[in-house]
């Protein structure tokens, strides 16, 4: 038994722009909540013409208005980044907005090409220490839970009725250790890493240091009534990494991109991988035999799956296709 919710990546069409990528995202979002999904996260990207969804809190809150039941939240906010304060103040404003349905999904990657990382902490003298924000950000979203306080960290209203429920989102067991020892649920980001050895350790080590805790997996999906036509439709997707002199490596949706971050990267040297990425595609009949044996061996009650970047219409009718059995399962 398991549930499915979903993550969009607002992907702008070609020959389109934003602002038919977020309406597109609002209306699955909506299609979802029909359809009976958990809940409809939204990503943080930077610095790029490809993906809308630059501020999730913003879209969030959009979505949050055009929805009345589906849990709403980020997948997700890239900490670094910002004041955990002021994160803290976002999502209770938003939990108190919809109370019940917010979720703060929190990140550690940069999100963007270095130009737009060295942007956003344009004000910082060194890069923070995750742990250390991670840290901070419990304590006011805590502090806010209480109350004010002489003896509690500045109150980071407004106090919401139900607080968000909190995620942390990594591919490493480093990172389900350090959410199952604050108390943070777990998603291992099997769209980003599909290495199945560090899935298993990564969700072993959740379940192990949170007193029996399932994880959550995220993994990239693709639904169509033919399996050749699904073959097909991500036969045509593609990743570049690019692998720096300085020991970075970074996957990016087409070759310029790649190039690009290089440069800005200013690495002297670098190399380019073009692989295939990891889409689970086929039938609906065939993913759900594979979510069901990922969900059996591993323990998982809950995946949050991310459509391709194929059309708006084939994204739609995939996440209808998903829907039929699991929402079944899922109740």
């Amino acid at each position: 038994m398991y549930a499915l919710s979903l993550l969009d990546k607002s992907p702008i069409p070609p020959g389109e722009n934003a602002v038919t990528a977020l309406s597109n995202t609002v209306n699955f979002a909506k299609r979802a909540e029909e359809l009976g999904y958990r809940r409809f996260w939204v990503a943080e990207h930077h610095g790029g013409t490809e993906l809308a969804s630059s501020a999730p809190e913003v879209l969030i809150s959009w979505i949050l208005a055009n929805t009345s039941r589906i849990r709403v939240g980020s997948g997700g906010v890239m900490l670094q980044h910002y004041s955990p304060y002021k994160v803290a103040e976002v999502f209770n404003l938003l939990s108190s907005l919809a109370p019940g349905r917010v979720d703060l999904g929190i990140g550690k990657t940069p999100g963007g090409l270095p130009k737009a990382t060295a942007a956003l902490q344009a004000y910082r003298s060194v890069k923070p220490d995750f742990a250390e924000q991670l840290a901070q950000l419990m304590a006011f979203l805590d502090s806010a839970i209480a109350g004010q306080s002489d003896e509690a960290p500045a109150f980071a209203g407004p106090k919401p009725p139900i607080t968000a429920d909190r995620f942390l989102l990594g591919a490493s067991p480093d990172s389900a250790r350090l959410a199952a020892v604050n108390g943070w649920n777990f998603v291992f980001a099997g769209h980003l890493n599909g290495d199945p050895e560090t899935l298993r350790v990564s969700v072993e080590t959740f379940r192990n240091e949170s007193g029996g805790k399932s994880a959550i997996l995220a993994l990239a999906a693709y639904a169509s009534e033919n399996a050749a036509h699904a073959a097909a439709q991500i036969a045509e997707l593609k990743v570049f990494k690019v692998f720096l002199d300085n020991g970075q490596s970074v996957s990016l949706g087409r070759r310029e991109q790649a190039e690009e971050f290089a440069r800005q990267a200013g690495a002297k040297e670098y190399r380019i991988e073009e692989r295939k990425p990891s889409v689970l595609h086929g039938t609906p009949e065939s993913i759900h035999d594979e979510l069901a044996r990922l969900s059996n061996r591993h323990g998982i009650e809950e995946f949050i799956l991310e459509p391709p970047a194929v059309s708006a219409d084939e994204r739609l009718a995939s996440i209808e296709l998903l829907a039929r059995k699991p929402l079944i399962a899922a109740a």
